[in-house]
């Protein structure tokens, strides 16, 4: 049971968005929110296979490339590039954050293809930190 909903700051899951685990959010501050503003939302399942993402310092999914299979607390240390362009999800959900140790704006994948930070919704591609979405994120 349960699943996660992922929280949009504008109409047509566009805007900041906001990844929320069954429980209460007194306010905006308990889902790391930049305001109280959610105008749209999608709720997605409860996922518990494998997880399995690339993912490339340049866009079109070239140039540096590395697999990932867990979470990673810190891009820089562990990819040698602060920006990820573009990425491919293969398996699982997975969540980017802004900055390192999961904090800053989030960034929700779903398995696909992604050729341009855009595709994920950011304006830049500096991407911190990121971690599987499995239940009881």
């Amino acid at each position: 049971t349960g699943g996660h909903w992922v929280a949009y700051e504008k109409p047509n899951f566009n805007g900041y968005q906001y990844i929320l685990n069954q429980g209460e959010y007194p306010d905006y501050h308990h889902w790391m929110g930049f305001n109280n503003c959610i105008r749209s939302c999608q709720m997605f399942p409860p996922y518990r296979g494998a997880y399995r993402m690339r993912i490339y310092n340049r866009p079109e999914m070239s140039g540096h490339m590395m697999e990932f299979m867990d979470d990673c607390p810190n891009v820089y240390e562990r990819f040698r590039h602060r920006d990820i362009f573009s990425s491919n999800v293969m398996e699982g959900y997975w969540v980017f954050y802004e900055h390192p140790n999961y904090r800053g704006r989030q960034y929700f994948l779903r398995p696909g293809g992604y050729r341009a930070c855009s595709d994920w919704g950011c304006h830049n591609p500096m991407v911190g930190s990121f971690r599987r979405m499995r239940s009881g994120l």
